[in-house]
């Protein structure tokens, strides 16, 4: 596991201090620097960040209110560690939601938004080997994403939108699983190519394939690890 006093923070400069120090702990929560378990010592990443800990402490606020770290009375935040059936839960919950996305989709996308959708898969699958952990998962999330913004429905892309910090460490998770980054890109395409016929059964039987092999491989890092099981 790796040791949460090496994860690399940058200066920040920015005039958003708050959301530059959400979105570093969200990379290095993501890259797996602050595994879960791990404290938030605000005055280390306020130093290393060169900001004061203000802003840190309102992170790590927001970072609460999305599920991501916990709080406990004079013991300060540390990253939420998630047992076996959460995992169950919001992939759940996530299916439902992708598969309504998915149907609308193939109802109410252009033909540009589709091509779109499937150049995503090819970037994917072209960047794989190139990329980092957390850019390879930035651009899965990115693609499910894709398919929420393209169903037209504008209030279940903000219910996802609300779970995509959660979503992406899930998605981390099971990066961490071998599994070669290139199969991982390439389970994409037979969800993008069903919405492009706008096949509706079609593109639903992948994306149940595609989210209950997610949901598999980070259930069984949570098993292997001892977690809790329902």
């Amino acid at each position: 596991m790796n040791d949460p006093g090496t994860a690399s923070f940058a200066t920040i400069e920015a005039s958003d201090l708050v959301a530059e120090v959400e979105a570093q702990l969200i990379r290095a929560i993501v890259a797996g620097q602050l595994p879960p378990g791990s404290r938030i010592v605000e005055a280390d990443i306020a130093r290393r960040m060169s900001v004061s800990r203000a802003p840190v402490r309102e992170a790590a606020r927001r970072l609460e209110r999305q599920g991501v770290l916990v709080s406990k009375p004079r013991h300060g935040f540390a990253v939420r560690t998630i047992s076996a059936k959460e995992v169950d839960d919001l992939f759940q919950v996530r299916l439902h939601l992708e598969l309504m996305a998915a149907s609308l989709a193939c109802e109410h996308a252009s033909d540009a938004q589709l091509g779109h959708l499937l150049a995503r898969v090819d970037v994917m699958v072209g960047q794989a080997d190139r990329l980092t952990r957390a850019e390879r998962v930035a651009l899965d999330l990115a693609f499910h994403s894709c398919v929420c913004e393209i169903s037209g429905n504008s209030y279940l892309q903000r219910l996802f939108s609300n779970m995509q910090t959660e979503v992406r460490m899930m998605l981390a998770l099971n990066e961490e699983v071998s599994r070669d980054p290139k199969f991982v890109a390439e389970s994409h395409r037979p969800i993008a190519e069903a919405i492009v016929r706008r096949d509706v059964a079609g593109a639903s039987q992948a994306l149940r394939l595609h989210l209950e092999e997610a949901r598999v491989h980070v259930r069984a890092l949570f098993m292997s690890a001892g977690a809790a099981t329902p």
